[in-house]
């Protein structure tokens, strides 16, 4: 009875503490308000205290002082739209309890130095990132097309990110603001930002919050990296066993970049990149993935300019996104994305305000309504896809277009083998808009036939360079176990996103972990740019990453199925030393 009452008068203290800091309507604590933060997009879920969402980086640093002091678990979340459960609850085994803090109130932003870089509060989408910059004719490491759309910059940071365009690499930066949680319990806030802002944390935060500086407090940054300035290089060594980017790889992981939410980021400065003017789009289809992996060899190999995209999309994975993709291709289409988010939203409630007729009410309205939706797709991608099993979408340089011509007449010459053709502007932005409605496609199907479906296990995963049998073939006794296999990704990164749709009855768990075994028998690594979550396990380096950023271990606890204990339990943490 005294732990009961003294659990329940400290959590009282903490939410007035809370409500101080950003006040009473910004502090969630019903089933209801708390729904759509505390379940992830695909995977995991667990009660929280509350939910607060601060509008300022004070009110954000109070909010992360006062959860510090009452000791109880911490985990920051922006968008909501990671793929494995990563900034999500798993269970409700957090010490001392949970507090999730939405950043999504905190979506400033500032272009600096001409349009070369940006300076990105946590809660900045990528939409609005894109949006400001296209005054500059200038683009950031990633543009709208990636599974999450709606996805935050700093969250793209923190995950590693890689995305679709083959020359800038995972996101990454040496460069940011953000408060730790040291191992005495107390916290502290860093600047490597590269800007001057002053010694006390709130005049800091409040500075930078209203843009109370000047380019002249810019400081160019000398040695540190606003982006991975070594990846066109690192991806070309295709005879490499080493796969391209993965969360795991230490090259990458630095303070806020990879830090999958055990530091409290709140600014990252980021370099933006000239957009290209002319390009051109070819749409690939093949039967024999040899050809796939002729072509993205060579280019990688021989070409001097690497190509923008290359973007892989088997045919069952063309037929679920057609399918139970198209109410979301209809809407970006037709509404754009910057609307995206309120859409987003606005399903997340309903979900949560309907919670009571089971799970997924919304998309299976959506899936219903879908059916009156014109077929939105090209009469040649329709084509294709009854021709061939594999296919690639190419965007390349105008200026490399004529030597693309040629290689793609040597090794797709027309016949059923392969084939490709060159895409009008309408249908290169259809066929990249269906390519990135394919992972949420597989969601989808799961609420549509919860009948037949057990669960989806979502794997995410690098091949190494040198890989020339990337196309998978399942074992039987697995291959059993499908409704549907679902691959698509960045080809010439060599990184596949996997969706198996699983049968009702099988074990999802037992399944993937017979997946894991195959992957290390490729050589593959995984996650690939998705974040570990709860659904894989940090390997050594990253758990050790992990805990030297995080030695209270109050942040994101159990990520990685790491330990959850404060101090990481005096105890190994995935093959390291304590």
């Amino acid at each position: 009875m005294t732990t009961a009452r003294s659990t329940l008068e400290r959590e009282t203290h903490l939410l007035l503490a809370l409500r101080a800091a950003v006040g009473r309507r910004h502090v969630l604590t019903s089933a209801r308000s708390t729904a759509r933060f505390c379940r992830g997009y695909r995977t995991g879920e667990g009660p929280a205290i509350a939910v607060v969402r601060p509008g300022s980086l004070v009110e954000l640093w109070r909010v992360a002082q006062a959860c510090v002091t009452a000791d109880v678990s911490i985990i920051v979340q922006a968008s909501n739209t990671g793929l494995t459960g990563g900034s999500t609850p798993d269970g409700a085994d957090y010490p001392g309890g949970l507090v999730i803090i939405s950043t999504t109130r905190l979506a400033g932003l500032r272009v600096i130095r001409g349009g070369q870089q940006v300076l990105c509060l946590p809660g900045t989408t990528l939409h609005r990132l894109e949006h400001a910059l296209r005054p500059y004719d200038r683009e950031p490491h990633s543009v709208i097309g990636s599974s999450c759309l709606g996805a935050s910059v700093v969250g793209g940071v923190c995950n590693n990110s890689g995305g679709s365009l083959i020359r800038r690499g995972p996101a990454y930066t040496e460069l940011a603001l953000f408060a730790q949680v040291r191992a005495d319990g107390t916290l502290r806030l860093v600047n490597h930002l590269g800007i001057a802002l002053g010694d006390d944390p709130e005049a800091m935060l409040s500075r930078l919050d209203s843009g109370a500086f000047t380019e002249a407090d810019i400081d160019p940054a000398g040695d540190r990296r606003a982006h991975d300035h070594d990846y066109a290089d690192h991806v070309r060594d295709i005879d490499s066993a080493v796969p391209a980017r993965f969360n795991a790889d230490p090259r990458c992981l630095f303070e806020s970049a990879g830090s999958a939410g055990k530091l409290i980021v709140f600014a990252v400065r980021l370099d933006t990149f000239a957009r290209e003017a002319e390009t051109c789009t070819f749409y690939i289809g093949t039967n024999e993935p040899a050809r796939l992996t002729e072509l993205r060899r060579t280019m990688l190999r021989d070409f001097d300019t690497l190509p923008i995209a290359g973007e892989y999309m088997h045919r069952t994975a063309f037929d679920v996104a057609d399918r139970y993709g198209r109410d979301t291709f209809f809407a970006i289409e037709r509404l754009g994305t910057d609307r995206l988010p309120a859409l987003l939203a606005a399903k997340a409630w309903f979900d949560a305000a309907t919670e009571w007729s089971g799970k997924g009410l919304s998309d299976r309205l959506l899936q219903w309504s879908s059916r009156f939706i014109p077929d939105p797709l090209p009469a040649r991608m329709r084509r294709y896809r009854d021709r061939f099993e594999h296919h690639l979408i190419l965007k390349v340089g105008a200026g490399q277009a004529a030597s693309v011509r040629a290689l793609l007449a040597r090794v797709f010459p027309g016949d059923d083998a392969g084939d490709r053709f060159e895409c009008t502007a309408p249908e290169a932005a259809k066929a990249f808009l269906h390519r990135f409605v394919a992972a949420g496609a597989a969601v989808r199907y799961r609420a549509v036939h919860a009948d037949s479906v057990e669960d989806i296990v979502a794997l995410d995963v690098a091949l190494p360079r040198n890989t020339r049998e990337w196309a998978e073939q399942l074992p039987p006794e697995r291959e059993r176990e499908v409704i549907h296999a679902l691959y698509y990704g960045h080809f010439f990164c060599q990184v596949f996103h996997q969706d198996y749709i699983v049968r009702k009855g099988s074990d999802p768990l037992a399944f993937e972990h017979a997946l894991w075994a195959l992957f290390d028998a490729r050589g593959a690594q995984y996650p690939a740019e998705h974040n570990v979550g709860h659904l894989y396990v940090a390997r050594p380096e990253l758990a050790r990453f992990y805990r030297s950023i995080d030695p209270r271990n109050q942040l994101n606890p159990g990520i990685g199925q790491t330990v959850r204990a404060r101090d990481w339990g005096a105890t190994a943490v995935n093959g390291d030393t304590p």
